[in-house]
């Protein structure tokens, strides 16, 4: 035992099995969720063994993982019991088959009475803790596996009936639940995956199952690091890395992308809620080198502005043809929210910059003020009613197009990080669901900060800008 900012703290070696199911699938569950209670230190290969004499079902896919925890040896346990049932384990009979176990090998100085008689756990502890591996007997049954099984048939690498090179392949929508850094603070949050590669045009296909292979390896990797969260672009860094080296490929990019919470008080009551907000990592990767992008989405709400011009100009003629002056129709409407229709609005920014320092201090909830703050009004899923005349008075005071919002989101960008260099990248968004048309109203804006500036200055005219997938396979650090 030892103490980590005045906790006490424990090692402790767990081994993870499983014969029923997708066994891999088990495994890499019960590891995420051992992660969001501990640091996990390094994690072994897997190993595949037959059944213990007398149990039942299929071979046993096993590895050992090494773990820093702050609860003692039977808080724990109950911790491993209660993972093993969220995996779906039931109470089985002794030796009969099961989707996953979790043991305890080792716990500081104590360890399992019958570990040496369990070359199924004590082998794959060996490999990442070698003071076990003189204690290693009768290993011969159990079996280190490659990352998957050898075929001579590869059909992806034959030639194409059709010889031209594809942009982009591979897949989407691969969901997992991840440990990511947010703003400095670790959580659990489900995430969403898109990979993709070029395709020379010599071969037929992409390895997709090798894009889900190099995932689970990233996210392995990560779970070995000493800091078990990492943040969103960095995790699709990682990703992209790999699959350009897997797949042959001049490059690859993925993106990532995982809904979070920020904490939120209404503006009039006061009244605490947590408010939802996507945040987005993107990276693209090639033998030179990566870049990557950060950013998010956020809703709000929009007011529009030319309805709102076209019942001022009718509301004028109405209080005139009632009696009031010019002037005196002008203060009250001056003074009073004008009507028009409303509508709801997501909005998103990226950012990119090639100084890796300057864009991993870039905190996520500035970017959500960033994207909330160009639109009419911010919202809130818990209002009560003087907050809702906040919100509604705010956003009729403050009417905006989508393209207005968009403007608004590059403008505050470029204000926020003024430090950033010329060659840094911002991409920006608006989509608003209109509330008396059947369709959505669309903008958006990219480019490099120094393209924006030049703009800016100029004062006149479109300088020609740079989109995302351009600057994503720019000039690149080779870091």
């Amino acid at each position: 035992m030892w103490e980590s900012s005045g906790a006490i703290m424990h090692r402790a070696y767990v081994g993870i099995g499983s014969n029923l199911g997708d066994r891999r699938a088990n495994i890499f569950a019960a590891l995420q969720r051992l992660r969001a209670h501990a640091r996990i230190e390094a994690v072994s290969a897997f190993y595949e063994s037959p059944p213990a004499e007398g149990a039942q079902g299929p071979a046993f896919l096993n590895v050992a993982a090494v773990l820093e925890i702050a609860e003692d040896r039977d808080a724990f346990t109950r911790r491993l019991h209660e993972i093993q049932r969220v995996l779906g384990r039931v109470q089985p009979r002794r030796l009969s088959a099961r989707p996953i176990d979790v043991d305890v090998l080792a716990f500081d100085e104590w360890e399992h009475p019958q570990l040496e008689s369990r070359p199924y756990n004590l082998v794959p502890l060996a490999e990442i803790a070698p003071d076990f591996a003189a204690r290693v007997r009768d290993g011969e049954a159990v079996r280190r596996l490659e990352q998957g099984l050898r075929f001579h048939t590869d059909r992806q690498e034959e030639l194409p009936e059709v010889r031209i090179s594809l942009n982009r392949a591979g897949v989407s929508r691969v969901r997992r639940i991840l440990r990511l850094e947010i703003d400095g603070k670790p959580g659990v949050f489900n995430g969403e995956f898109s990979m993709v590669a070029d395709l020379a045009s010599d071969r037929s296909g992409v390895h997709m199952s090798r894009f889900v292979e190099v995932l689970e390896e990233a996210t392995l990797d990560a779970l070995s690091r000493k800091r078990s969260a990492t943040r969103v672009e960095r995790l699709a860094e990682a990703v992209a890395r790999d699959i350009v080296a897997t797949q042959e490929a001049a490059e690859a990019e993925v993106r990532l992308e995982a809904d979070f919470a920020l904490e939120r008080w209404t503006p009039v009551s006061g009244k605490r809620a947590e408010e939802t907000y996507r945040l987005i990592g993107i990276a693209h990767a090639s033998p030179s080198g990566v870049r990557r992008v950060v950013g998010v989405e956020a809703e709000g709400m929009t007011a529009c502005p030319c309805a709102q011009g076209m019942i001022r100009e009718h509301s004028m003629r109405q209080l005139e043809e009632a009696g009031f002056s010019e002037t005196d129709a002008r203060l009250a409407l001056d003074a009073l929210p004008v009507a028009t229709h409303n509508q709801r609005g997501r909005g998103a920014v990226l950012l990119g910059e090639d100084d890796e320092g300057a864009l991993e201090d870039v905190r996520v909830e500035d970017l959500v003020e960033i994207v909330e703050g160009a639109m009419s009004s911010e919202t809130y899923d818990l209002l009560k009613r003087p907050d809702e005349f906040f919100v509604v008075n705010k956003a009729h005071a403050n009417p905006k197009f989508a393209e207005d919002v968009v403007r608004g989101i590059v403008a505050r960008v470029l204000e926020t990080y003024d430090e950033f260099s010329d060659a840094a990248f911002v991409f920006a968004s608006q989509r608003n669901e209109e509330s008396i048309h059947k369709h959505d109203a669309f903008a958006e804006a990219f480019g490099s900060f120094g393209e924006f500036r030049r703009e800016l200055r100029a004062r006149e005219g479109a300088i020609p800008k740079t989109d995302l997938n351009s600057w994503l396979r720019g000039a690149r650090s080779a870091t």
